[in-house]
């Protein structure tokens, strides 16, 4: 049975969720000048955390949305193609009778909806029985990011959900092509936070908690996938009075689920990092 876990926030409080696929950490703190112009006024908080192992996409999806890590998950690598075993914030947001949508990557899918992914029944969904709701989903890696914030945005307006997933691509396919140490990552990564300016601050504004993360970070391979630095250690930033704000904590991955759910205020049996929030 699932233990309820709540703070001070009410059952009106929604959160989106921004994973920034394959964003290293000092790319994602250094190149980031939107986000960390919010932050360097009081608007937000930056930190860094290590991702799981191993560090790649499929399995930390279940990581940041379960709370379960991917040796105990059974979602090994990214070709393990199956609904997930776990509870996730979809699931538990669900059960509590809220509203949810991702515009994600179409393996966020096959995690929670439906596997194997069919792009033209499952690609875009508006289903109240499942765990993601409504939800936009794209299966070629270089789907612009630019289309994928937009959206995450047509979703949040016509549905306004409790929790939305917002997952691009972009800095991660561009990683694999040019690897960590490239003006094209570089770029990559300050292209996300240009697009993230379009809509941050309508997000605060409509009373959103904001998260944004990412799964994994990058190498000079042009992988990831192992215990180096730079393919572990990813940023996190947030925004929202449901925040501490503290100047350091200490928050691993498999905290963000059950964290999102005490936001939002619904019933779950994860572990929380109470020192983010207020």
């Amino acid at each position: 049975m699932a233990v309820s876990h709540t703070n001070h926030q009410t059952s009106d409080t929604g959160v989106i969720l921004v994973v920034l696929d394959g964003l290293n950490a000092t790319v994602g703190l250094e190149c980031m000048g939107f986000l960390q112009g919010l932050c360097e006024v009081g608007r937000g908080s930056a930190y860094t955390l290590s991702c799981e192992l191993p560090s790649m996409s499929r399995p930390l999806y279940e990581c940041i949305l379960t709370g379960i890590r991917p040796i105990d998950s059974g979602i090994y690598h990214n070709q393990i193609v199956r609904l997930s075993t776990e509870q996730s914030i979809f699931h538990y947001a669900t059960q509590a009778g809220k509203t949810t949508a991702a515009a994600a990557y179409h393996w966020v899918s096959e995690l929670y909806n439906k596997a194997p992914f069919v792009a033209a029944t499952d690609r875009h969904v508006a289903n109240k029985n499942l765990p993601i709701q409504y939800g936009h989903f794209y299966y070629a890696d270089h789907y612009p990011d630019s289309h994928l914030f937009d959206d995450a945005e047509h979703l949040r307006l016509t549905y306004q959900p409790d929790f939305m997933l917002v997952h691009p691509m972009n800095i991660d396919d561009t990683g694999h092509k040019h690897g960590l140490d490239s003006s094209q990552y570089r770029n990559a990564a300050r292209m996300a936070d240009m697009y993230l300016s379009n809509y941050l601050t309508a997000w605060l504004d409509a009373g959103y908690q904001v998260l944004v993360t990412a799964d994994h970070g990058m190498n000079n391979d042009y992988s990831h996938g192992g215990v180096l630095a730079e393919e572990r250690l990813v940023p996190l930033y947030v925004f929202g009075d449901a925040f501490s704000h503290a100047d350091s904590i200490h928050i691993s991955q498999t905290q963000i689920c059950g964290t999102i759910c005490n936001i939002l205020g619904v019933a779950h049996d994860k572990p929380v990092c109470q020192e983010i929030l207020q």
